[in-house]
């Protein structure tokens, strides 16, 4: 599994308004700045974190970006998978996005993925974004 660079702007942005829940609506210039994300590209980042539900925006001058859902109930699984898609390296050691691959020729190889797979999915699934907050 290899991160995008998306997903890494992606999940500091999502620790970044973590780090305001349930508190305050946060600007996307603010979060961009913090985190070294170029604006425009954050905004797209954004616009699928709503469509996903893991964000809500409220405009004008009071507006912003604020979680949808608490910092406790967002894994780093699920946002890498929206973003990158599987965890698993090979398309046939994937849970969720299986499709066959020649690895599949060889059972002990294939396993050898799947022990990855499943350690990487441990990590990720069971670390949320509340857990990643530095003040804690």
């Amino acid at each position: 599994m290899r991160l995008s660079r998306k997903s890494e702007y992606a999940l500091l942005a999502l620790i970044d308004l973590a780090g305001n829940y349930p508190a305050k609506m946060v600007k996307i210039m603010e979060v961009a700045n913090r985190n070294g994300i170029p604006k425009k590209y954050l905004e797209q980042i954004f616009l699928q974190l709503k469509g996903a539900g893991y964000v809500k925006s409220t405009r004008g001058a009071n507006g912003g970006y604020e979680l949808a859902k608490a910092p406790d109930e967002i894994n780093l699984a699920e946002i890498i998978r929206l973003i990158d898609g599987p965890l698993a390296s090979v398309g046939s050691a994937s849970l969720y996005f299986f499709e066959h691959t020649p690895v599949e020729k060889n059972e002990k190889l294939l396993q050898v993925f799947k022990d990855i797979r499943n350690f990487v999915a441990d990590k990720l699934e069971n670390t949320t974004l509340a857990q990643l907050l530095e003040h804690e």
